[in-house]
């Protein structure tokens, strides 16, 4: 297979303090599994060399503004967030981007959705741009990152979820969902067959 890079773009998902450091809101349940599984390197790396490769960087944000933005309670876990929106504020610590992938993005959009794709421009900004390839990065995998791979299949994007890229709670959480995408998604890609599928581009 081969990858264009010009009809392609990296969507880096919630790669945020609030989702991968010990003291933001998800600290608790995700901070020490990602420590332990070193995506953060790994990802860092595919981010880099893609950039290299002329693919598009979009990170996404969850944030939620003063007003609420277009949140909605409507699950237990929205209603989490909901109740802790403080953290979650646009300009707080807790949703900046991590120290390592800090300043690397294309563009870096917000929302409040568990999709990276719902609440705001981005289907529209990668079409007008020819990109019809996403290359999906972030955490946690059963969260964002299948809610969006899943989301955008369904706008009639090709997504491959970067299986080495992502990480999750447990890796039993993590291996499911990577099997749950290998059949709604055009397929999992490890980072380095990302590469090679790109540098088999013509």
């Amino acid at each position: 297979m081969s990858i264009s890079p010009h009809r392609a773009a990296v969507l880096a998902l919630h790669w945020q303090h609030n989702v991968i450091e010990p003291g933001g809101f998800f600290g608790p349940l995700l901070a020490e599994p990602v420590a332990r599984d070193g995506v953060v390197g790994r990802a860092t790396r595919f981010h880099q060399r893609m950039s290299e490769a002329g693919v598009p960087l979009v990170f996404t944000r969850f944030t939620v503004p003063d007003d609420g933005g277009a949140l909605v309670g409507n699950t237990a876990f929205m209603r989490s967030v909901e109740a802790g929106r403080a953290a979650f504020h646009p300009d707080g610590t807790g949703s900046r981007i991590i120290e390592p992938m800090d300043g690397t993005a294309t563009r870096v959009v917000d929302n409040q959705k568990l999709s990276g794709l719902a609440g705001n421009d981005l289907p529209e900004w990668l079409t007008a741009r020819g990109i019809d390839t996403l290359l999906v990065t972030g955490v946690a995998t059963n969260l964002t990152v299948e809610q969006t791979c899943r989301h955008a299949t369904d706008l009639g994007f090709t997504v491959h979820p970067v299986s080495d890229c992502c990480a999750a709670a447990t890796p039993e959480t993590h291996a499911v969902s990577l099997a749950n995408l290998e059949l709604t998604t055009a397929g999992c890609l490890t980072a380095e067959e990302v590469r090679t599928a790109l540098r088999t581009t013509s």
